[in-house]
């Protein structure tokens, strides 16, 4: 598949262009809200503090949340490249791998049987649920003589999701108050985060990005099928469990923070295909730029549809990608 920006000179610019735009839309975020701000105001925030109401929500709020919207976009584009690459199934994304589910569960067990209400362990016991959910589902789908296949794979996370999600739903039904303590982190948000929350998975999530972009080359040669990445001399098994490494790192550090926040990691890869062609050190550079974007740009839009209230990101980000997801099955090309 090849994109419409063909040069490497273009992609470069057109990837500066796009960081640009990224910087743009988080500054815009710490100017934009229900409560009037201006740039002189979120200048003098850092150079000439004053205490003010509107200094305060800028350096508390809106830029912590400028930096969490756009750490975690580019955290789950590039884990949805990722995912769809080892399964070789365009509409894998961390929501159907098990995870968002997994993470859910443990929060609202956590609530249920040990009266946890704190967002700080939130974050610590959903970054653990993720992790567990995607260890059980990597061991699911490697069982067996066959091994680990693209197919079992997604049906694994699909088995788990459902669990986790079944689960999760019977403890809210018998639990009333602790539906009202979760319920803000269910829907996904990056409202009222802090950078202490983002803080202590930043380290991995930085990494994985890194990561990703040093498995681009494998993650090419695998996608061409796994029985000629075998013939080209990879180990299929050990890249395979790197890269599930990588995305509950990237996954669970996401969930952890703003809740599961749906479709970047399903609508996102795909336009940056569609810019610069399949080879995925382009398109992982691209997908964490434009998932930056994305949920900047959502959160936002959300400050403002039902002002003085706010829409979770999450609701936002599934309004925009529910249609492409659509399309993306339709088509029903599962490479």
């Amino acid at each position: 598949m090849n994109g419409i920006i063909h040069s490497t000179r273009l992609k470069i610019i057109a990837l500066f262009v796009g960081m640009l735009l990224l910087c743009l839309l988080m500054a815009l975020s710490v100017v934009s809200g229900y409560t009037d701000t201006s740039w002189e105001t979120a200048i003098s925030a850092y150079t000439h503090f004053d205490g003010s109401n509107a200094q305060i929500i800028v350096k508390t709020s809106r830029v912590p949340r400028a930096i969490i919207g756009a750490v975690i976009g580019v955290s789950l584009a590039i884990s949805g490249v990722i995912l769809q690459a080892i399964t070789r199934n365009p509409i894998a994304s961390p929501e159907f791998f098990g995870i968002n589910a997994g993470a859910g569960f443990f929060i609202v067990a956590a609530v249920t049987f040990l009266g946890i209400s704190s967002l700080q362990q939130f974050m610590w016991i959903g970054f653990l649920g993720a992790g567990i959910a995607g260890i059980s589902v990597y061991a699911l789908g490697s069982a067996g003589r066959e091994g680990l296949t693209p197919i079992r794979l997604t049906l694994a996370g699909a088995v788990m999701a459902a669990l986790f999600a079944s689960l999760t739903q019977g403890m809210l039904v018998s639990n009333e108050k602790g539906l009202e303590e979760v319920l803000f982190w269910l829907a996904g948000s990056v409202e009222g985060r802090k950078l202490e929350l983002l803080a202590p998975v930043l380290p991995y999530l930085v990494c994985s990005w890194i990561g990703a972009l040093f498995l681009a080359r494998q993650l090419n040669t695998f996608s061409l099928g796994e029985d000629v990445a075998k013939g080209l001399g990879q180990r299929t098994g050990a890249f395979k469990l790197l890269a599930t490494l990588l995305v509950i790192l990237l996954c669970g550090g996401s969930v952890a923070v703003a809740g599961p926040i749906a479709f970047i990691g399903v609508v996102v890869p795909h336009f940056a295909r569609f810019l610069v062609g399949s080879h995925h050190g382009w398109v992982i550079s691209y997908s964490g730029v434009i998932g930056g974007i994305l949920l900047v740009a959502a959160d936002i839009a959300a400050r403002f549809i039902i002002m003085p209230d706010e829409v979770p990101v999450g609701v936002m980000t599934a309004i925009i990608g529910t249609p492409f997801f659509i399309y993306i099955a339709r088509k029903g090309k599962f490479k």
